[in-house]
């Protein structure tokens, strides 16, 4: 190749491709700072991509066992808030029964004891019948058995099963007819509601199991989701303090390899100087 030639440019041409290798970067510095991301497309790196958007979507499907988890809560605490009154209304039924077995008593004290009595087994079938949360009742005959979300792909479940506390059930045995009138029909009442109290007691026990188990599982994915999006993080976001550092360079270099090409392209000017 001749060493002075006007048709053939050896050094503007290494400038050049200087010049624009230094573009691309500038482009690629300048594009992670805009984002904030190392790897914001397939483009960039492929496989990184493709575990991040994995990553990804585990994380957004975990938005959803969260509500499940959040919503099965509310189910259960409104359950227990209607199983401990419950639990309280038989308290107070068993005062009255205990109280209308004593045979000292005359009779219209009894029939009062019975008004009493009977008005707070009404209530256990109204504060069952009301203890709902968007449509379910954990409480009622034939309850609703919560099965929450418990993994991203919804291959596991937590479930906290039902607890019956209408009147005539098999926990809450006092029905929605008894009463009494004498110390004997008293004394009967008296121990159904004392069995009552005790299948309520247990099966309230169950429910708030069954809450702490949902509760601590909502934490649990809370951490994870917190855990997968730090990682989505380690793998596609740019170092903003090191692209800062390196815009700095590559402007720089921008700058000298336009004066580089420029004196590059003089330089066959300067072969007119042969001629005069």
């Amino acid at each position: 190749m001749a060493l002075n030639s006007v048709n053939t440019n050896s050094g503007a041409m290494v400038a050049l491709q200087n010049l624009n290798a230094t573009n691309r970067e500038l482009d690629t510095v300048q594009s992670r700072i805009n984002t904030g991301k190392k790897v914001s497309s397939a483009k960039d790196n492929g496989a990184v991509y493709a575990i991040a958007q994995s990553q990804r979507s585990t994380s957004n499907a975990l938005n959803a066992v969260k509500d499940s988890l959040q919503r099965g809560i509310s189910v259960v605490d409104v359950a227990i808030a209607g199983g401990e009154s419950v639990n309280d209304l038989l308290t107070q039924m068993k005062e009255k029964a205990l109280a209308a077995a004593d045979t000292s008593l005359d009779t219209a004290s009894r029939t009062a004891l019975n008004e009493d009595f009977k008005a707070l087994r009404d209530q256990i079938g109204k504060a069952v019948s009301n203890a709902d949360f968007n449509g379910a009742n954990m409480i009622k005959a034939s309850g609703t058995t919560i099965a929450a979300l418990a993994n991203a792909d919804g291959s596991s479940k937590l479930t906290v099963a039902a607890q019956s506390l209408a009147l005539g059930g098999s926990n809450v045995t006092v029905t929605a007819t008894t009463s009494f009138s004498t110390a004997t029909t008293a004394a009967s009442a008296l121990a159904l509601v004392t069995a009552s109290i005790t299948n309520t007691s247990a099966a309230l026990a169950k429910l708030g199991t069954g809450s702490k188990s949902l509760e601590t599982h909502l934490g649990f994915i809370g951490k994870l989701q917190d855990s997968l999006d730090a990682g989505v993080g380690n793998l596609v976001d740019a170092d903003l303090a090191k692209e800062s550092a390196r815009l700095q360079a590559l402007q720089t270099k921008q700058q000298l390899g336009v004066q580089a090409l420029s004196i590059a392209n003089s330089s066959a000017s300067s072969l007119l100087g042969l001629f005069r």
